[in-house]
């Protein structure tokens, strides 16, 4: 089993921001796979599936922690006790400043990078969690970034983070065998952000 937790803050306000994109694409993944409704669990909206390999069903647990995206941790720690899963088992998806937007990226471990909803799930269960990472943009100064991934992606936005979602979802079935290197390949070749970033704003 697997954990596909996504980092966002709770409520209609903070829908569309830059922040929420974690929270955007567990739900694509969650539509994609038709996965059961929603219900309160782990301080989080939860939904349970299955996601088809080639080796068989995975089953997978999505969530969507309520506790505000500093405090994403306290949600992740209580799922990944109550299953007695390692750290290895959760996937984190979450907006990332320093990737160009449109960009993608997976890695296990390492640091927080000043994310601190990645601080705090490293806080509650270590590092050596894997973290699908949505390039958002930087917005060009430190002193802009809270206002940049809590405002709303723009209207010129649409297009590429609609194929990136819709990629990240399609490209499931090789997340869930834990292959993070071709996981991170397919999402690029099925959303490729040269193609659909027109701006080329970041790295």
């Amino acid at each position: 089993m697997i954990i596909l937790a996504g980092q966002g803050n709770p409520g209609p306000r903070y829908a569309g921001n830059r922040h929420n994109v974690g929270f955007m694409a567990v739900d694509e993944i969650a539509r994609r796979w038709r996965f059961g409704p929603e219900r309160s669990r782990f301080q989080s909206l939860a939904r349970e599936g299955e996601i088809e390999t080639d080796q068989g069903p995975v089953k997978a647990l999505i969530l969507k922690p309520q506790t505000f995206y500093n405090e994403t941790g306290r949600a992740i720690g209580e799922a990944l006790k109550f299953y007695k899963l390692k750290p290895a088992d959760l996937v984190l998806f979450y907006d990332e400043i320093d990737l160009a937007p449109g960009r993608f990226r997976m890695k296990t471990g390492g640091g927080a990078a000043g994310n601190n909803g990645v601080r705090s799930v490293t806080a509650h269960i270590g590092p050596d969690f894997r973290r699908a990472r949505l390039g958002v943009g930087h917005p060009g100064h430190k002193d802009r970034v809270m206002g940049h991934v809590l405002s709303d992606f723009h209207k010129v936005d649409q297009a590429w983070l609609a194929e990136l979602l819709k990629a990240c979802a399609e490209a499931a079935p090789v997340l869930a065998s834990g292959e993070d290197e071709k996981y991170q390949a397919e999402v690029l070749r099925l959303a490729p952000a040269e193609k659909s970033d027109p701006r080329k704003s970041a790295p």
